[in-house]
């Protein structure tokens, strides 16, 4: 107990209220904004999302996972949140890749998006509608994970964007020859 009050004297020493203040009276850093000038502006009917991934993960916990961001990817989601029966609901959709000004900047645009269909099946009697998110039905639409510049989709005001991150095993497969 006495080397522990004599750790927290020593520390709280070190500590002294000028430095104590100086900290407190520093700026604080600010998160760089986006810069999002070489990206177009949405039209009326579209909203722009951006996603900001970052540099530094935490490792995780399967080691056969890749810790390396170039065997990353990034798949794209865009889907609508509805009230839901019992019943399956689909729609479709298509994402197109475009070039924009600027070195390597690419832009993501939803379009050709049909309307929501849904199987007739009778529901249980009582049963409640949820809330749910529809994902678009295609296949999935995934991209390079690249930490330097943001991810920018374009949807009609409608669709709602998700994502989630692919990582690749360290371990290659071989294939083979017939």
């Amino acid at each position: 107990m006495a080397h522990a009050l004599r750790r927290a004297t020593a520390v709280a020493a070190a500590l002294s209220l000028p430095s104590l203040l100086a900290l407190a009276l520093a700026p604080a850093r600010a998160i760089p904004r986006l810069d999002l000038t070489p990206y177009p502006k949405p039209t009326a009917a579209q909203t722009r999302w951006v996603i900001q991934l970052s540099g530094v993960l935490p490792p995780t916990a399967d080691p056969r996972l890749s810790p390396n961001p170039s065997d990353w990817r990034v798949q794209l989601i865009a889907g609508r949140e509805v009230e839901a029966d019992c019943n399956q609901q689909a729609f479709r959709g298509r994402f197109r890749a475009s070039k924009v000004k600027g070195p390597g900047v690419s832009v993501y645009t939803v379009s050709d998006v049909g309307p929501m269909v849904s199987t007739l099946m009778a529901c249980p009697p009582g049963q409640a509608t949820r809330k749910v998110f529809i994902p678009m039905g295609s296949k999935p639409f995934v991209v390079p994970y690249d930490a330097s510049r943001p991810i920018v989709v374009y949807t009609p005001k409608d669709l709602q964007l998700r994502w989630r991150l692919w990582k690749a095993e360290k371990v290659q497969q071989p294939a083979l020859a017939l």
